[in-house]
């Protein structure tokens, strides 16, 4: 086949273990998933419909450095636990859903605050404040055979040291089978999909040459430097 250019690489993360690269399809995001989160937003929690939203997957970081994005001036980090799908499929049962799961890794939803806020503002996507270059920064995946699920136990986000996010899983509004059954629902999922399943209270500004650590015990640590854009 002959094209008019020459295809973009694949987006791949590594594997924990393994010489074989993990070739990324579609990047799922979870918001409002943390009842402390979605009240220092400035709304109230409530389980009704999941809320979802994609970010494109070459916005992919695995180099660690993120360069300050154009358009905000108030980029924020959320540590996330990511879920990397190895058995697609729609319209997935509760009870099936963890099955659907080849591994975990810790991600960060980058976020231009104030574009995000603006487009809410307005009844607009998000897609501007989430789905940008740069956006997603993933850690390598860890296979569910070394790391188990993850119901509950400790998340963590340093910035420069200090820490600023620090939660449990299993304060999640929406668990991890319910969120790919819920997905599954409205989208097929294929092998290679990510999902990123919520951040906790404390997310905050960042400006370039701050360094940002997310640890979740079983995955390691994630550390990102936000360079000048």
């Amino acid at each position: 086949m002959t094209y008019v250019f020459s295809p973009r690489p694949q987006p791949a993360l590594s594997i924990i273990g393994s010489d074989a690269q993990f070739p990324v399809n579609r990047v799922y995001c979870v918001g409002k998933n943390y009842a402390a989160h979605i009240i220092e937003m400035g709304s109230q929690p409530a389980r009704d419909a999941v809320c979802f939203f994609l970010k494109p997957s070459d916005a992919i970081v695995t180099d660690g450095r993120v360069p300050y994005p154009p358009g905000t001036n108030n980029l924020h980090y959320e540590g996330e636990l990511v879920m990397a799908i190895g058995k697609g499929g729609a319209n997935i049962a509760p009870e099936q859903a963890m099955e659907h799961v080849f591994g975990y890794a810790l991600g960060l939803d980058m976020t231009r605050r104030d574009l995000q806020t603006a487009a809410g503002h307005r009844g607009h996507p998000w897609d501007t404040g989430k789905a940008f270059d740069f956006s997603a920064p993933v850690s390598p995946i860890v296979p569910v055979a070394q790391s188990g699920h993850f119901d509950s136990g400790p998340i963590k986000l340093w910035v420069n040291g200090e820490l600023k996010q620090n939660a449990d899983f299993g304060e999640l509004i929406w668990k991890n089978h319910e969120i790919i059954c819920e997905l599954s629902k409205l989208y097929t999922l294929k092998q290679g999909d990510l999902i990123f399943t919520g951040t906790p209270a404390g997310v905050g500004p960042v400006v370039a040459g701050d360094r940002i650590v997310l640890a979740i015990d079983r995955l390691g640590e994630l550390a990102v430097q936000i360079t000048q854009g």
